[in-house]
């Protein structure tokens, strides 16, 4: 044995630092937390000082000992995990759970290269229980709210079930993703007439310019472009001015998250997954960050690999100041931990990330772009010497509405302005250049043709195009990252989670959706004649962006309503500030924990008990039905949201719709609810027979011939059209008839496509193609190769049989060998050899005599007897309760 033991949380991590360290040393991993709190019950102490009953989790226990054996064993046992407050946490109940002395060492590194491995051996210290303090306040924290709050939901929610869950930084998640919802649900949008122009400079060459605001209505619109026949145009002002870019600096866990959203359409927790496998490979430096700050060591790295690959002058060295009060100055942004190394990952997505991180760390150190600038100033002398005309309501917002109505009054412009922009040295901009959320085209600049003061002007067209207000954009994962940052909520290590835990619950979708068409006006003066047209676009489209479900709005409504600390925005701001203060020392973190539990506690009681407090369904009427004049309501239901015809107190039992994918209860108009109750319908005729579309248990389907044929989730069960229902019913025939490839052994082999993929038939088998190959590609050697294969696979999967008894089977299974008894599955102990069982010992195992009947028929009777009695009863209950109802159930 070696005589040191370190242990670190990975066995990537375990595998990279053990190449490193010499044959003294043996490195082991935990595996991520060994000690948590158990998944049932609170287990935490409220009235002790809220102190936590942590066990070792059960699928550690096997490993806890071993690790035990080792710590014995050695003489220097040294803690290895990551250098935050998680990392901190798994090492100090590593010591609480193997035993360790209280000055067991603690080692931390940001980087997991040879020298920040073997300086950190060098320079050793114990855990700082200040950051295990402010893990364990956040630990706490989270259980008591989901605990307690938690069942709240299932019980006050219509339709509740124990899948709802309250969180801390995940309610308040959520709440983001409703507000932007309800913002954009409200936006009206407001449109405007933008007018650009382009001119013939030099016979060949085209200045772009515009007005500098909008017309407000298309009568003023087309009254400036008439002033504009026969005006003359003329370059009254040039200003040229020298401007710089400068990088973005290098990342933190949020940006990187960002960019590599915006970059590569890498989800969130796939990023932390694939940055996660580049440290521990030391690749990259420690990947939970929220500091900017570069070492020394990395700035003279990057500095040396920019003057050897670009040159001297692309240098500037910088250290950039974090904007995060919080940020932990001491760490490290996320970096390459080697700026030679180009290219790195272990795949195709790694090596992707790594190139990300590796230009934005060396430009962050490479020197400013310059640019020159140059605004043109063009002069407009409308025809008869005029410079002035009518008055206009000139627009300034043609993006986002803003709250102030009023027009602003004035004359005509009698100015277009033109800007142009020239790179007069790249510097960074050779390597990288950061992204945004919402790229706007219209900022885009090019360089302009030579140009005088004074000089004349060719009009070759000019245009007033109408525009429309836009809302807020919906958030994609990124831009919710970037706004959870931005107003102090949450930390590096629980965006991931967070983003993650709101889809997984069912609060949050995240989907593309296409977008609306919309026609618009545009004027256009070209030879001194005006010409109006009109034009579509799309509008609304969204990429991969989180809209909030029916269930999501009702739970945040509910909590916005009766527990509003929980989702309010400053006071999750400041329960992250409490954690740092706690973590460098200044604060109890027992005293936080009661100031909080207090007010929390009593409030969740009096809701809980309230009879008040009723069920929430989001319920919202929407009129009445004008066939039965019934009214028609949507609400949250067990299984979903729906819309209902009628009353559960009327005689006539209610009719139950679905809602559509993407359609809310808060919504959803009449007309949208009554068409939902438009299917089954009958589409069309094909072969003389009815075609149907409808929703059943799997889905929506089309029946035809009394089969049924599954609609792809690409088709509107609303909307399909007969063309499209023929077209299924024939793919699905192809894919069920069956193809004879020839002979084998005298029989036929056939191929077909069924429920679960291609297949080869023979005698009665079913064998599986395997995925990387398909029924277009398969020969009649290869098929028998693949039956030959299943025989052998069948012939290995028993290792004994008896013929007197052919239903008992010692049977080789997956997970180890076993005995088939029938359809009744026997363990083996671990002792016994399989294939030492005679049939008395199988038997014995399986508790049958030798006639094969079981030794306890007595009790097994009396139990079934029982079961039966009892159903008995509840049947007869059943019954007696529904004579005595006249309501309707209700669905689901």
């Amino acid at each position: 044995m070696s005589k040191n033991l370190v242990i670190v949380e990975s066995p990537a991590k375990a595998k990279t630092i053990e190449g490193y360290l010499g044959k003294d040393f043996t490195v082991k991993s935990s595996f991520g937390h060994v000690r948590d709190l158990p998944k049932d019950g609170l287990a935490v102490d409220v009235t002790n000082g809220f102190q936590p009953s942590y066990e070792v989790s059960p699928d550690k226990r096997k490993l806890v000992s071993e690790l035990k054996s080792l710590a014995r064993s050695a003489e220097e046992v040294w803690l290895a995990t990551d250098d935050d407050r998680e990392g901190e946490a798994i090492s100090w109940h590593l010591k609480e759970a193997l035993g360790l002395r209280e000055n067991t060492k603690r080692i931390v590194f940001r980087e997991i290269t040879k020298n920040a491995i073997l300086n950190a051996i060098q320079s050793p210290r114990t855990i700082d229980i200040d950051l295990v303090n402010a893990q364990q306040a956040r630990r706490v924290l989270d259980r008591l709210v989901g605990y307690e709050l938690s069942p709240v939901l299932w019980r006050k929610i219509k339709g509740g079930s124990q899948g709802l869950s309250a969180g801390r930084v995940q309610s308040v998640a959520l709440r983001l993703v409703v507000e932007r919802e309800r913002e954009i649900d409200k936006h009206q949008s407001k449109s405007s007439f933008k007018v650009t122009a382009q001119f013939i400079v030099d016979g060949n060459k085209v200045l772009n310019a515009e007005l500098p605001k909008n017309f407000a209505t298309p009568g003023e619109a087309r009254t400036f472009l008439q002033a504009c026949i026969g005006a003359t145009f003329t370059i009254k002002n040039l200003e040229t001015k020298p401007a710089k870019k400068s990088p973005a600096p290098p990342f933190t866990t949020s940006t990187l998250q960002q960019e590599a959203s915006r970059k590569l359409s890498f989800a969130v927790d796939r990023t932390m997954r694939l940055a996660q496998a580049l440290y521990e490979a030391g690749k990259i430096s420690y990947m939970r960050t929220d500091s900017t700050n570069l070492s020394q060591e990395a700035i003279g790295k990057a500095k040396a690999e920019i003057e050897t690959e670009f040159g001297p002058k692309y240098v500037q060295t910088r250290q950039f100041k974090t904007k995060n009060e919080s940020a932990q100055e001491a760490h490290e942004a996320i970096r390459p931990t080697n700026f030679n190394d180009r290219n790195a990952g272990a795949n195709k997505d790694e090596k992707r990330l790594y190139e990300l991180i590796w230009k934005r760390a060396i430009a962050s150190q490479m020197a400013d772009a310059q640019l020159e600038r140059t605004t043109v100033t063009i002069g407009i002398r409308f025809a008869g010497g005029q410079t002035t005309t009518v008055q206009a309501s000139l627009d300034d917002s043609p993006f986002v509405e803003t709250t102030n109505d009023k027009s602003q009054t004035t004359n005509f412009p009698n100015e277009l302005v033109a800007q142009g922009e020239v790179i007069k040295f790249d510097g960074f901009l050779r390597v990288y250049l950061e992204s945004k959320d919402d790229e706007d085209d219209e900022d885009a600049r090019g360089m302009l043709p030579p140009l005088t003061i004074g000089q004349a002007l060719n009009l070759g067209q000019m245009k007033a195009t109408e525009k429309f207000t836009r809302p807020q954009p919906r958030y994609a994962e990124a831009s919710l990252v970037k706004k959870l940052e931005e107003m102090g909520i949450g930390r590096p290590s629980t965006y991931a989670p967070t983003i993650s835990t709101i889809i997984n619950r069912g609060y949050v979708i995240k989907e593309d959706r296409p977008g609306q068409e919309r026609t618009y006006k545009e004027f256009t003066l070209q030879q001194n004649q005006i010409r109006e047209t009109s034009g579509k676009e799309t509008f609304g489209s969204e990429k991969a962006k989180l809209f909030p479900t029916n269930t999501g709005i009702v739970v945040n409504d509910f909590l916005v309503e009766y527990f509003p600390d929980i989702v309010d925005y400053k006071f999750t701001a400041t329960v992250e500030k409490d954690f740092d203060e706690i973590a460098s020392g200044r604060r109890n973190w027992q005293n936080m924990l009661q100031s909080f539990y207090g007010d929390f506690h009593k409030n969740v009681e009096e809701i809980q008990g309230s009879s008040v407090v009723s069920f929430k369904t989001g319920a919202r009427e929407l009129g009445t039905d004008p066939r039965t004049g019934k009214k028609v309501s949507a609400r949250l239901g067990k299984f979903g949201a729906y819309v209902q015809i009628g009353e559960a107190t009327d005689d006539e039992k209610p009719q139950y719709a679905n809602l559509r994918n993407g359609q809310l209860i808060e919504t959803i108009t009449l007309d949208e609810a009554l068409s939902l109750f438009a299917l089954p319908r009958e589409v069309g005729f094909f072969e003389d027979k009815p075609m149907v579309i409808g929703i059943g248990k799997f889905g929506p389907y089309v029946k035809h011939d009394d089969k049924y044929v599954s609609l792809t989730q690409f088709d509107d069960p609303y909307t399909v059209t007969p063309e499209r229902a023929i077209e299924l019913i024939q793919q699905k025939r192809a894919e069920s008839a069956t193809d004879t490839l020839g002979e084998f052994e005298g029989k036929p082999v056939t191929t077909g496509k069924g429920r679960f993929g291609p297949y080869v038939k023979f005698e009665d088998k079913y064998i599986s193609i395997p995925k990387n190959e398909s029924l277009a590609g398969l020969t009649l050697d290869r098929a028998i190769e693949l039956i030959q294969q299943k025989r052998q696979a069948e012939s290995n999967k028993y290792i004994k049989e008896f013929p007197e008894r052919p239903e008992i089977k010692v049977v080789n299974g997956m997970y180890g060998p076993y005995l088939a008894v029938g359809k009744r599955n026997v363990r083996i102990p671990k002792e016994t050899d399989p294939a030492s069982l005679t049939l008395e010992d199988c038997l014995k195992l399986a508790g049958l005599d030798n006639e094969g009947e079981d030794k306890a028929p007595a009790k097994k009777t009396a139990t079934k007897a029982k079961a039966t009695t009892k159903k008995a009863t509840a049947t007869r209950t059943t019954t007696a309760k529904k004579a005595t109802t006249t309501t309707s159930a209700k669905k689901k």
